[in-house]
């Protein structure tokens, strides 16, 4: 697999996987930050996953492939090491493909996502996105007001959305980013549960947002099961994009589990 990425800086690689329905263009912010911190020397790679941005829309889809579109990548990069960090979805994929491929894995950030089979926050998203029939809007704004109507004032989630929508190839009309059948029909997939033969023992950072209840009390014992070298910290005031809610506390924290 043949996944579009971007890279930054020299040094140490960190490869960056954002999360379900996004696209690198998410952490092109974050990638630069890490790759530029002054008191350390990182070479950030962040990657549309598969179904996702600019990388090749397949009918397969689950953690499985996802770790094996990584260790590609690793081939193809020619990297023998990095730190992963990993949103969400991709959270899921960077635990799955650390606890598949221990000795490529130095440190792991988690960001807002256990290993736990996940509750159903998507539903109504997926159902809003298809109401849109992005092929037949005339307007951006047209797309923008079905999600509306469907998902209410959730405007964090609406704006994140609208930064998948882009015109095709023709310019005729506007199309997702996203293979949104393709995600759609592999939903439970998506939400499915990571597990192990053998725990990872190396450093893991789980980063949860304050706001978020994707990390609680009745699933943090997967993540000790799994990651016993773990770390948790709280971000407060964000949500489950906490690195858009709080991007400066996200870098500090960030920052001081790589360099520790």
């Amino acid at each position: 697999m043949n996944l579009n990425y971007k890279e930054f800086g020299t040094g140490f690689p960190v490869i960056i996987l954002h999360g379900l329905l996004g696209s690198l263009d998410n952490w092109q912010t974050i990638a630069r930050k890490i790759s530029e911190l002054s008191s350390g020397s990182f070479k950030t790679y962040i990657i549309d996953q598969r179904n996702h941005g600019k990388s090749p829309h397949t009918d397969d889809f689950n953690y499985e492939l996802l770790s094996a579109d990584i260790a590609d990548f690793y081939k193809q990069q020619h990297i023998s090491k990095a730190h992963i960090i990993g949103h969400s979805m991709g959270g899921k994929a960077a635990m799955k493909f650390t606890l598949e491929n221990q000795d490529l894995v130095e440190k792991l950030i988690v960001v807002d996502i256990a290993p736990s089979e996940a509750e159903d926050h998507h539903t109504y998203i997926f159902e809003a996105l298809d109401a849109a029939n992005v092929m037949e809007a005339n307007s951006r704004e047209e797309v923008e007001q079905v999600l509306r109507n469907r998902i209410g004032d959730d405007y964090t989630t609406i704006q994140f959305l609208m930064k998948g929508l882009q015109r095709d190839a023709s310019e005729k009309h506007f199309e997702w980013k996203f293979n949104l059948q393709g995600l759609w029909s592999h939903y439970e997939d998506i939400m499915d549960g990571i597990s192990a033969n053998q725990p990872f023992l190396g450093p893991a950072l789980f980063i949860k947002g304050g706001k978020s209840d994707y990390i609680n009390a009745g699933n943090y014992p997967d993540i000790m099961e799994l990651f016993p070298n773990n770390q948790l910290a709280e971000i407060a005031e964000a949500g489950h994009w906490v690195q858009a809610d709080k991007p400066n506390e996200f870098i500090e924290v960030a920052e001081k589990f790589l360099l520790g």
